[in-house]
């Protein structure tokens, strides 16, 4: 049985906060432009589990339901969802707020760990266990109609909790560019990069650091001092700072790493042109500048990435259910799959499989010229993809 909820703002995040149990908690207010823009947010440190549940109100009505924000792979809330330093209509926090949903986002304890916390059991499984002791939590005291939303790998794990939440209250699901099993190559190709990290766990490496935000950081201190990465031209001389991190974002996928090669592109849409030299390279970013890429990856936390959950993604993408399972077939809420042609790009296989269980409340669509942290961070996000959910 659901519930009719009275109360806003702080009032209500003080009952969430006692349903959440012991941890360190933090509150700010804020208002945005507009009526009806006042909020209020509560962070919590579990000190069970080391998760940070963030909590995001109204301050002028009582929610309708709540949306279960997850964050992709070393990103965490803040970072993903409520990015620092962008007006406040730009977060896809007030944008779902707006909409009279209560903003849960629940960042994974890898953020808040070293490299030295991190084990070899933080794979998806252990993820969704910690997300549905949140959800379990806050159930039992707001009894609200809820959805999921991911970005990322935050978008597995939404597919992964779906498959094991029987509750009548989950009514959604959102998959914001994410990679559900391949098929052919691709699938062979996914099984050799579960085999990298499997074999890094076997190794005893638990955690892996991206190292995006360590190259965005030099790139804005420093952008014309030389990177110790070789220019592609010519492997003698050095990309500049600010071209390392450009070509990182724009052509992700050809970087060296197991995992890269997924992107059809990169992580942001953008133009890259090599000059005569590197000083001389040219690039630019279609829609979210640097400066938002910087404040994003600026609020991140250890920004590591547990090798379990790295192996456990690749054998989703490989369809290896013998390593890892998303139960497709078990998934009843209504799915919102939301891909961009440069990040995941046009992969349907897991929302065919959802359908394929029986499910038929399942959409599918590729964003054109977007890349995969377009679809948060993009100027116009707001109109060419969240309006798609």
């Amino acid at each position: 049985m659901e519930r009719q909820h009275t109360e806003t703002g702080a009032g209500l995040l003080a009952r969430i906060g006692r349903a959440l149990g012991t941890g360190d908690a933090t509150h700010r207010a804020g208002s945005g432009s507009g009526s009806g823009s006042g909020w209020t947010r509560l962070t919590v440190r579990l000190s069970g589990s080391g998760l940070t549940v963030d909590v995001v109100a109204d301050t002028s009505r009582p929610p309708r339901g709540i949306a279960y924000l997850l964050p992709g792979g070393g990103l965490n809330f803040a970072a993903d969802f409520f990015t620092p330093g962008g007006p406040d209509d730009h977060h896809l926090t007030h944008h779902l707020r707006r909409r009279g949903l209560l903003v849960v986002g629940v960042t994974p304890r890898e953020d808040a760990s070293t490299a030295a916390e991190i084990t070899a059991e933080q794979g998806l499984a252990a993820h969704r266990r910690d997300l549905a002791g949140v959800v379990g939590a806050l159930d039992c005291v707001l009894r609200l109609p809820y959805q999921y939303a991911g970005h990322s790998a935050g978008a597995a794990l939404a597919l992964d909790a779906a498959g094991h939440d029987g509750s009548p209250r989950l009514r959604r699901v959102v998959v914001l560019d994410t990679t559900g099993p391949y098929t052919g190559e691709l699938a062979l190709r996914a099984a050799a990069t579960r085999d990298v990290y499997a074999g890094l766990l076997a190794q005893g490496t638990y955690a892996t650091d991206p190292g995006l935000a360590a190259l965005i950081a030099e790139a804005v201190a420093d952008p014309a001092a030389p990177s110790p990465a070789p220019w592609p031209p010519n492997p003698s001389l050095r990309f500049t700072r600010a071209g390392l991190a450009h070509f990182a974002l724009i052509r992700t996928a050809a970087l060296p790493g197991p995992a890269n090669w997924i992107y059809a592109q990169g992580h942001s849409a953008g133009e890259y042109a090599f000059g005569a030299t590197p000083a001389e390279d040219r690039f630019t970013l279609a829609h979210t500048s640097l400066a938002t890429w910087r404040a994003a990856t600026a609020a991140l936390g250890s920004g590591l990435i547990p090798t379990a959950l790295m192996r456990d993604l690749a054998a989703v993408w490989a369809g290896d259910e013998a390593t890892y399972r998303i139960p497709w077939d078990r998934i009843r809420a209504e799915v919102v799959w939301v891909n961009t042609a440069l990040g995941r790009g046009d992969h349907p296989r897991g929302a065919d499989l959802i359908r394929a269980g029986g499910n038929d409340r399942v959409g599918f669509t590729v964003v054109p010229g977007y890349g995969h942290g377009d679809a948060v961070w993009g100027r116009t996000a707001a109109a060419d993809v969240w309006s798609l959910f």
